[in-house]
């Protein structure tokens, strides 16, 4: 029986998604690995098939379980708390601009274990220089401590527990979302659980690489605000 149930939702952004996979392959643990493909380009679809014994995970093409155009974040959501549960072991969100550390996953379930209140634990996110970057840039003190945190946790490299888990119905999220972790992370504390942000628990994040749309707030901002507010992306 694994440890915990890691998912990573995969939508092109082939670079950074091989360094996400290596990193959780050569993670220390007993885990079991599934990869979301939200309808990518056949690039990246080759990749991920061709590199799935290799990096040993598990692939689910989700042209083969929806029509509806990416991003299918909900039904991957659904998809992995059926899973969970079944298995009867937490949830590690591992998003593709992600790169964890070989303990980064016992940390969290230590972290998890520790806090027996915790609804979700997530690590903290760094540039490659060390400091505290998006989504945790607004952290002014640098420390090793796990925080209760008052703010929403990203689902960079979260753990949802087992607990919370079984006492949320993932089947109530909205279909006029596009991204749950501020309103997942909401209803925890309202389900009477806390939320811990693990200072102690550094991943590298290489902001919006799993959206590479959102690049464009810094290249075109005018084709950036189509997107977000013509075409409705990025709805949280």
């Amino acid at each position: 029986m694994p440890e915990a149930l890691i998912i990573t939702p995969v939508k092109d952004s082939i670079t950074t998604t091989e360094k996400t996979i290596r990193s959780v392959h050569s993670s220390l643990g007993d885990f079991l690995y599934v990869i979301y493909n939200d309808f990518s380009n056949s690039e990246t679809k080759y990749f991920l098939q061709e590199n799935q014994l290799k990096y040993d995970y598990e692939l689910i093409h989700l042209e083969d379980v929806t029509q509806n155009p990416s991003p299918n974040y909900k039904l991957v959501l659904q998809m992995a708390h059926k899973k969970s549960l079944e298995l009867n072991v937490p949830l590690v969100i591992v998003e593709s601009d992600v790169i964890v550390k070989e303990n980064t996953f016992k940390k969290l379930l230590d972290a998890n274990k520790q806090k027996k209140n915790a609804g979700m634990v997530g690590a903290v996110t760094v540039d490659e220089k060390g400091n505290y970057n998006f989504p945790y840039n607004y952290i002014r003190e640098k420390t090793r401590d796990i925080e209760l945190t008052k703010h929403s946790l990203s689902f960079c490299c979260t753990l949802l527990s087992l607990e919370f888990l079984k006492n949320f119905n993932f089947e109530k999220l909205s279909s006029k979302k596009d991204w749950f972790d501020i309103y997942i992370s909401r209803k925890s504390k309202k389900l009477g659980f806390g939320n811990y942000l693990a200072k102690d628990n550094e991943v590298l994040h290489l902001p919006h690489s799993s959206r590479p749309w959102k690049q464009l707030k810094y290249t075109n901002p005018v084709k950036y605000y189509f997107y977000k507010y013509l075409k409705g992306r990025d709805r949280i």
